[in-house]
């Protein structure tokens, strides 16, 4: 499994702890960024998601501040459903039902709750429940056409 990390400079320090414990069970490519000097999170939020839209990687972590920007600037990819997620409800419900592909992760995390959350992200599989289906068709249709 290919996994791609990404951060700004504020998820930094989190990104690097977290490819260490996560490099011993998977291949983990990093997006940067590669020091704690002031960045744009869309851009690395932008390479990232790319990578994952194409099938590239099979998810993606992304990780700032709060979670919240890059997880924004993510959802701006085409084919990318990206989900800040706080618990491991959160994680299980957006894999389950959303089959999000991307999970996006605050600085404030420890490593530990940081592992256990991409964990559960990488472990749940979509339900394909035809209601879920069909409102990421509906989101994809949306993406494609402008139009539901």
């Amino acid at each position: 499994m290919r996994i791609g990390i990404t951060s700004d400079h504020r998820g930094f320090k989190l990104k690097n702890e977290l490819f260490k414990k996560l490099e011993e069970e998977y291949v983990i490519v990093d997006f940067g960024t590669f020091g704690e000097e002031s960045v744009d999170y869309p851009d690395y939020a932008f390479r990232l998601g790319e990578k994952v839209a194409t099938k590239n990687l099979d998810y993606g972590i992304a990780i700032c501040g709060s979670g919240i920007g890059i997880s924004i600037a993510c959802n701006k990819v085409k084919g990318i459903r990206a989900a800040r997620v706080v618990t491991l409800d959160d994680v299980f419900e957006t894999r389950n039902d959303n089959d999000a592909n991307i999970i996006c992760l605050s600085e404030k995390n420890t490593v530990e709750e940081a592992y256990n959350l991409v964990k559960k992200f990488i472990e749940t599989p979509f339900s394909k429940v035809e209601r879920h289906q069909r409102r990421i068709d509906k989101i994809t249709k949306y993406e494609e056409n402008n139009e539901c």
